[in-house]
């Protein structure tokens, strides 16, 4: 699928898959790149801008409408909570490695921007985490596909894409799997809070005479 959208779309697909999360794409334009298929400065530079677009626009977002989408939407608040403890501890730190972090990046700019950040100053930090991150991806994809091509020949591509593939649904159990323990230990502690109900005989009740 991510190598047809790299056939029909070219660098619009970086662009707008990177807009929303993207490392996938990245990777494999990348390859795409020591193949001859595309240029690997266009490829970084597209993938640049369009990780930095998408986190100004959850910056946006957060900045603007935060408090009341976190109160529309409970089941944030424990991703969110993690994030705002990390920004207050190590803000620079954070701003810089989120994009890195598998599951946090959407949400990472919505808080930090709740958490009080300026805009120029995250901007700045974006700005240069968004370059670092579209150099690094590229180069994988970059010198892995040259190194695939010795062992792999013209298979190479769907090496990648099976690495990709394989990655995308680690990722993806992980994050249910802790979406489901977490249902659980909310469960299990609702129970406990939960008050007993005792029957009662009337034996406070006040007797007369």
């Amino acid at each position: 699928m991510i190598e047809e959208l790299l056939r029909e779309w070219g660098y619009l697909a970086i662009l707008i898959v990177t807009f929303l999360e993207g490392e996938s794409i990245v990777i494999l334009a990348g390859a795409a790149a020591q193949q001859g298929i595309m240029n690997a400065e266009l490829v970084a530079l597209t993938a640049l801008c369009g990780s930095f677009l998408g986190d100004q626009f959850y910056y946006t977002i957060g900045r603007y409408y935060g408090t009341p989408l976190l109160d529309r939407r409970p089941s944030l608040r424990g991703k969110t909570e993690w994030a705002f403890r990390l920004v207050r501890k190590h803000e620079t730190l954070f701003i810089l490695s989120f994009r890195f972090i598998y599951g946090v990046r959407n949400v990472s700019p919505f808080v930090i921007a709740m958490a009080g950040v300026p805009r120029i100053r995250f901007m700045c930090l974006n700005f240069i985490a968004a370059l670092i991150w579209a150099m690094a991806f590229t180069s994988i994809g970059y010198f892995s596909s040259k190194a695939l091509e010795r062992f792999f020949g013209e298979h190479q591509m769907k090496v990648l894409i099976g690495l990709a593939v394989l990655a995308l649904a680690f990722g993806l159990y992980t994050s249910l799997r802790g979406l489901i323990n977490k249902k659980k230990t909310q469960a299990s502690t609702n129970t406990i809070e939960k008050p007993e109900l005792t029957e009662t005989d009337g034996s406070n009740t006040p007797r007369a005479g």
